[in-house]
């Protein structure tokens, strides 16, 4: 398990209740930089909705405290990058991925032609995702792949202190999962949180750091080994996740 680099993200007792529903119960937990820590659990049990809570979109009760790893609070609201499960494209829309990249990771105004040194710049980042050669590509006419991969670049330009996912791979073919995965455990090299919400049980035991089971409450946390041997996951997923 890595050690945790200059920040760390402490959640404290978080609930979120809507329409006389507990949706999320007094959940807390510790998340590091440079380690990915999944959160799991059945259809329904609140992953979407305490990502939600972290990201500020839901009222709650309870703190989320981004810090240094001396416990130290930061000063500063910290930089949270999303890649959602998906998002509605228009397949015939002209807006391209480049306008995309320009409008939410750049001041410049989108109606203007694009200076080329703003272009190299953005394409240099997107090179790292394989999506450079994508930039004039319509966003509508993206696999699920490539606007995944597209997202992901989005995400993290500029770097994030955090970086959230909520099932980003959901719709992906084989192909394109395993380079989602491979940009993931390369991302880990930097110093981000990264959280992630995932169906896909067989690459968290083998790629998380942390996991957390949840049922509208915690069930289990620890390392993969741990909470994938204990007796609420095997309530919680009968078949082992698989099938």
């Amino acid at each position: 398990m890595r050690n945790c680099g200059l920040h760390c993200l402490k959640i404290e007792h978080i609930t979120v209740r809507a329409g006389g529903q507990t949706l999320v119960e007094d959940v807390s937990l510790h998340a590091h930089c440079g380690e990915i820590t999944a959160v799991i659990g059945r259809n329904g049990a609140g992953k979407s909705t305490l990502f939600r809570a972290i990201l500020g979109e839901l009222p709650h009760k309870g703190e989320v405290v981004f810090s240094g790893h001396d416990g130290v609070p930061s000063r500063r609201r910290p930089r949270i990058g999303y890649v959602p499960q998906s998002i509605n494209v228009d397949e015939g829309s002209p807006t391209t991925v480049l306008d995309a990249a320009v409008t939410y990771t750049s001041r410049w105004p989108a109606f203007l032609p694009v200076p080329r040194g703003l272009r190299q710049a953005i394409a240099g980042h997107f090179s790292r995702f394989a999506a450079d050669s994508l930039l004039d590509k319509p966003l509508g006419r993206l696999s699920g792949g490539e606007l995944q991969r597209v997202l992901l670049a989005l995400a993290t330009r500029p770097h994030p202190d955090m970086l959230v996912l909520d099932e980003p791979v959901s719709g992906v073919d084989g192909e394109g999962l395993s380079l989602f995965y491979k940009l993931l455990e390369d991302l880990r090299r930097d110093d981000m949180v990264i959280l992630l919400i995932s169906h896909d049980l067989s690459y968290v035991r083998r790629h998380a750091d942390r996991v957390v089971l949840l049922d509208r409450q915690v069930l289990a946390k620890g390392d993969p080994a741990t909470v994938f041997a204990c007796d609420a996951f095997r309530q919680a997923f009968p078949t082992g996740g698989e099938g």
